[in-house]
C-alpha cells in the first residue's frame, strides 16, 4: 500500500477533525471592499469566491497565485489565470476580477494582491480573503501582520470534513496538509510571518499525535 493509499484510523480521523475545525475562523460576512481569492490546487475556491460575489458581497475579485508543485500539472497558466477563468464562467464579470499572477506563498498572495490593488486605484479598508477550508486561520494571521490596518474577514467553501475528504479524494493528502497548515499556524509568529493564534491544548495534542504517525510531508524545517 502507497502513502497516499493509508487507511485512516478512527483516532486519526478525530484528531483530523480537530485540526480542521481549528483551521476555521467561522466570520459571520458582510460586505467589504473587495476579496481575494488565495490560489491553491483547490478550484472550490473559485467557485466559492463567484458565489459570494453574486450575493453582492463585494464588487472587486483578486485571483492570486502563479504555480507550485501541486498545481503546474492541474493549473499550467498559474492558479490565478484558472480561478479567474472559473469564475467567469460561473458568472462574474471580467471586469470584476483583478489577476496577481505570480504569487509563491500566502505572504506573497497578500504583498502582491495589495500592490495589484493600489495600480487600480484601490484602497479597501476591509478585505474578505477566500481561501481552502484548512487555509483561512493562517491567511488570517498572514493578512494581519502584513496588512494590518485593514479589517480581514475569512471564508472558505461550507463543507463538513468527510465531504472535503471526499472532494479531494487522497485522504493521506488531506491529513499532511492539515498538518502543514497548523505547524505554519504555529512557527510564522517567531519568524516574522503572521501574527500569533492561541493552539488549544487537545489541537496541539492532535498535531503531535498526527506527526508521530507520520502524517509529515508537508512539514518545513521549523
Amino acid at each position: 500500500m502507497s502513502d497516499n493509499q493509508q487507511t485512516i484510523t478512527e483516532d486519526q480521523w478525530r484528531q483530523a477533525e480537530l485540526i480542521w475545525d481549528y483551521h476555521q475562523m467561522r466570520h459571520e460576512l458582510r460586505p467589504v471592499d473587495v476579496a481575494i481569492g488565495l490560489g491553491s490546487h483547490d478550484l472550490g475556491v473559485a467557485a466559492h469566491a463567484a458565489e459570494l460575489y453574486r450575493s453582492g458581497l463585494f464588487p472587486t475579485l483578486v485571483f492570486t497565485g502563479g504555480n507550485s508543485p501541486t498545481t503546474r500539472a492541474r493549473f499550467p497558466r498559474g492558479e490565478a489565470v484558472h480561478f479567474s477563468e472559473h469564475a467567469v464562467d460561473l458568472g462574474v464579470p471580467a471586469e470584476a476580477i483583478l489577476l496577481e499572477p505570480n504569487a509563491g506563498n500566502t505572504g506573497q498572495n497578500i504583498t502582491l494582491s495589495r500592490e495589484v490593488l493600489a495600480d487600480a486605484g484601490i484602497t479597501p479598508t476591509s478585505v474578505l480573503l477566500v481561501s481552502k477550508p484548512y487555509m483561512e486561520r493562517r491567511s488570517f494571521a498572514t493578512a494581519r501582520k502584513l496588512w494590518p490596518d485593514v479589517e480581514i474577514l475569512c471564508a472558505s467553501e461550507p463543507l463538513e470534513f468527510d465531504d472535503y475528504l471526499k472532494s479531494i479524494g487522497d485522504e493521506k493528502l488531506v491529513l499532511d496538509m492539515l498538518v502543514g497548515d497548523l505547524q505554519r499556524v504555529i512557527e510564522y509568529p517567531r519568524l516574522g510571518f503572521a501574527i500569533e493564534q492561541e493552539v488549544t491544548e487537545d489541537v496541539h495534542a492532535a498535531y503531535e499525535s498526527l506527526i508521530r504517525d507520520g502524517f509529515t510531508s508537508r512539514l518545513i524545517n521549523p
